[in-house]
Formats: C-alpha cells, sequence, structure tokens
C-alpha cells in the first residue's frame, strides 16, 4: 500500500513550519509516493492544467482506491502526495462524498504556492472524484 501519513498528520506538521520549511516538507513527502512505472505515465493518465507533468494512475483493491501518481517537479510532486494523502486507500464511496478542497484548504496551498504550482490541483481533485464516483456507482 502507501507510505503516506495521514492528512492530519501532515497538517499538524505542516502548522509548526513556515516558509522554506513547508516547502522541504512538501518535497519530502513526494517522495514518499509508491513509483509510478514509465509504462504508465501517458496522455491518458496525465493531469491537464498542471505547469509541471503530473500523472495520476488510480487502481482498486479490496474495494479501495488506491492511486498511483508522480510528476516531474519535486514541489508539484509533493502537493500531488498531499492530496493523495486525503483519499489514499478509502472506499470509492468515501472519496465520492468527501470534500477533497476542504481537506486541503488549512495548508492554505495558494497563499504559499505560486499559482502555477497550484494551478492544476482542482484538476487533479476533479479527476480523484471523478474516478470514485465512477466506482461507487
Amino acid at each position: 500500500m502507501t507510505d503516506l501519513p495521514p492528512i492530519q498528520e501532515i497538517l499538524d506538521e505542516y502548522e509548526l513550519l513556515d516558509g522554506e520549511d513547508r516547502y522541504r516538507l512538501l518535497i519530502d513527502l513526494g517522495r514518499k509516493l509508491e513509483h509510478m512505472p514509465d509504462a504508465l505515465k501517458t496522455d491518458a493518465t496525465k493531469v491537464r492544467g498542471c505547469s509541471a507533468s503530473v500523472w495520476v494512475y488510480p487502481t482498486t483493491a479490496d474495494g479501495r482506491l488506491h492511486f498511483l501518481a508522480d510528476s516531474n517537479a519535486a514541489i508539484t510532486k509533493g502537493i500531488v502526495a498531499l492530496v493523495l494523502s486525503a483519499v489514499q486507500d478509502k472506499s470509492a464511496e468515501d472519496v465520492a462524498s468527501m470534500d477533497v478542497a476542504q481537506a486541503l484548504a488549512p495548508f492554505e496551498l495558494s497563499k504559499h504556492l505560486s499559482a502555477s504550482r497550484t494551478q492544476g490541483v482542482p484538476n487533479m481533485i476533479a479527476l480523484v472524484r471523478e474516478t470514485a464516483q465512477r466506482l461507487a456507482a
């Protein structure tokens, strides 16, 4: 499964940090993403609207959603990991009914990161949610 800590645990640490230390936390979080094979990094798995390249590949196991993801930019990869920490290995029904944007709101990403770093986040959330809704149906 995943080495990503729960989102609340990440937030607890994030709130104790500022500036460069928050960037480092995100970069370290990105390093915890499970390896995504290059063969899965295709146009079909690419998230649109991101300044960096981001790929997300959904899988299911035991009725739970599991995402493989990667990015070619370290901070963006950390943001991807942050999004996944909110939804990874939860049931499709739980993810479909979850407000992922609200779960990320306490991080105030748009306040601490440039617009180009965060512009793809809504698209990634939409992809995760659409996958969950399709599988929950």
